[in-house]
């Protein structure tokens, strides 16, 4: 299993970004993804996921109504548009797959959100 997550990056409040996470190694389709972040001194928290058919998406209460969680099957790739951005948003972002007791996360994109 690879995912390899990438677009993060400076951004000043109120900004934007995109994330990807491009996986490979299992059955795409048939998984649930999820973006967690960690920020320095705090531990990992789930920031969004989506349903292996991208019907059903759940989000962190503090990214509500400004993350977006897409993903294409065909492509292998999920996705975080990040909106409206906060200095707390500001982390280590990571996509995670996992089944049973088996967990798997990306090596992580960096965004920080600063003026």
């Amino acid at each position: 299993v690879q995912l390899v997550e990438s677009g993060g990056g400076l951004v000043q409040p109120g900004g934007s970004l995109r994330l990807s996470c491009v996986a490979s190694g299992f059955t795409f389709s048939n998984y649930e993804m999820s973006w967690y972040r960690q920020a320095p001194g705090a531990e990992r928290e789930l920031v969004a996921r989506i349903s292996p058919g991208g019907t059903s998406r759940k989000y962190a209460d503090s990214v509500k109504g400004r993350f977006t969680v897409s993903r294409d099957n065909a492509r292998s790739t999920v996705a975080l548009q990040m909106n409206s951005l906060k200095v707390e948003d500001t982390a280590m972002y990571f996509c995670k797959v996992g089944w049973g007791s088996v967990i798997h996360y990306g090596q992580g994109t960096q965004v920080t959100v600063s003026s």
